[in-house]
């Protein structure tokens, strides 16, 4: 299995404040992930604008390997000027980034980025540069498996200023709480969720500024196979099972019917439970050979209901899910460890759901509404029908 470049980020406005001052833009372009977080001067509207113009112009430009000082000299002229400071100003924190970990990042008056590596949070080795008469910090990235990088706007150093704590956040205190809470099996959205509710709680809950974290994690691709519902022909179903069996991924099987032809294809036994560790969602099965089984449309359906939050860059809800529910255990293996996702759908009418409020139709709706969620959270997802 190869390695990829995985990314995430969080955003909380300041109190009062409907739009955020902070913007990050990601790009995928090839083997190149390019990562721009930018924090516009002041707050609301203007800063929002600012922010979304540099970090648009900066990730475009750097995606195509376009020059740092063509990129600065770029924003400086196109940057709307602010009649009160009379200033066009947005800080950012840029990286591009291939899929061997080997690239650069470049940083403009935010925070320093954190490494975490080995398990413990590190500085980088920063080479300082003056462009078109700004003071800007190069760094040359090369990162190994299980590295994270964490950029962020300066709303986390000021989280608690003048509340729980007199003078801030102090980036030695970040990067402590970070060694204790960053384990093996975050991803990178993740932290970043962790690392801005962490600024949330010390501002109160009334936060004193825009506060934004994104975090970059290098990473072993992971596939996991899916299978959702039996195919309309029976006589396919073998078939079927051999293509769905056939690769290494991680075995995912959800729907009743689904789980019997898997059982009997395998020569097993589906072994259930009658637990409900969350009493929206069905109990779960066990098949031998296969990762995770689960009842199907009520379960999915609460899935994409926990992938409408994962993917909200503003939802502050822990991005790991630890409950042992069929809707939780599917969250972990698909949001969290899962970097490639193929689909198996069968679009045979379900016997059990005649009566029912549901239908194949409604089924597929439901599945290809969680794949485009899958791919929006950067995970390569595949559709086979049968």
């Amino acid at each position: 299995m190869g390695l990829i470049i995985e990314s995430g980020y969080t955003s909380i406005n300041k109190a009062g404040e409907e739009l955020c001052g902070d913007n990050v833009a990601t790009v995928k372009n090839g083997k190149f992930t390019t990562l721009v977080l930018a924090d516009g001067l002041g707050s609301g509207v203007k800063a929002n604008i600012l922010s979304i113009l540099t970090s648009k112009i900066l990730c475009t430009m750097m995606a195509n390997e376009i020059s740092m000082e063509s990129c600065i000299e770029t924003i400086i002229s196109t940057l709307p000027v602010c009649k009160v400071r009379g200033v066009a100003y947005s800080t950012f924190s840029a990286i591009h980034i291939d899929d061997d970990g080997k690239g650069y990042m470049f940083e403009f008056d935010n925070p320093a980025a954190i490494y975490f590596h080995e398990g413990k949070c590190q500085d980088f080795d920063r080479q300082q540069l003056e462009i078109c008469g700004k003071k800007v910090y190069k760094t040359e990235l090369n990162l190994s498996d299980g590295d994270y990088i964490i950029v962020m706007s300066d709303g986390v150093p000021h989280s608690g200023v003048g509340m729980l704590l007199n003078f801030g956040w102090q980036r030695k205190e970040i990067m402590e709480y970070l060694d204790r809470e960053i384990s093996s099996d975050m991803s990178a959205k993740c932290v970043a969720c962790m690392l801005t509710s962490a600024c949330n709680d010390l501002y109160l809950d009334k936060p004193g500024d825009d506060t934004t974290v994104a975090a970059i994690k290098f990473r072993e691709e992971v596939t996991v196979d899916m299978m959702v519902g039996p195919p309309v022909d029976k006589s396919n179903d073998d078939f079927y099972l051999q293509r769905f069996m056939a690769g290494e991924g991680k075995k995912v099987v959800c729907g009743g019917t689904s789980s019997q032809i898997v059982a009997r294809y395998l020569h097993e036994d589906i072994r259930t439970t009658l637990e409900f560790p969350d009493p929206e969602v069905p109990p779960i099965a066990y098949i031998n050979g296969i990762d995770v089984t689960t009842e199907g449309v009520l379960t999915i359906r609460k899935l994409l209901k926990l992938s409408e939050e994962y993917m909200s860059n503003s939802d502050l809800s822990p991005k790991y899910y630890k409950k042992k529910d069929g809707a939780s255990l599917l969250a972990d293996m698909l949001f969290v460890k899962a970097t490639h996702i193929n689909f198996y759908v069968g679009q045979s009418v379900n016997v059990a759901h005649q009566g029912l409020p549901i239908d194949t139709t409604m089924k597929l709706k439901l599945v290809e509404k969680l794949g485009k969620n899958l791919q929006a959270m950067g995970k390569t997802v595949e559709m086979n029908y049968d």
